[in-house]
């Protein structure tokens, strides 16, 4: 079964300045993928988030777990 991956929202304030998970994930699992978006007119960082697009790859390997500086994201084995 694949990995339970949580990103909590309130502690990922700024995924479009961070990005340390996405940078550190060795399978590149994350994205950071806008919330809102208004037609000619540029997204704001604060309307990014972080998502687990490819929770498929994920080898459990938890370096995203261990770099993330708010300890927003969480990751639980498949049963």
């Amino acid at each position: 079964m694949m990995p339970q991956i949580e990103i909590d929202k309130k502690k990922c304030t700024t995924p479009y300045e961070c990005k340390k998970c996405l940078q550190i994930c060795p399978q590149a699992v994350f994205a950071v993928a806008p919330t809102k978006i208004e037609r000619f007119k540029e997204t704001d960082p604060e309307d990014y988030e972080v998502q687990a697009v490819f929770r498929d790859k994920c080898t459990v390997y938890m370096d995203c777990v261990k770099a993330c500086p708010t300890g927003a994201v969480t990751v639980k084995a498949g049963a």
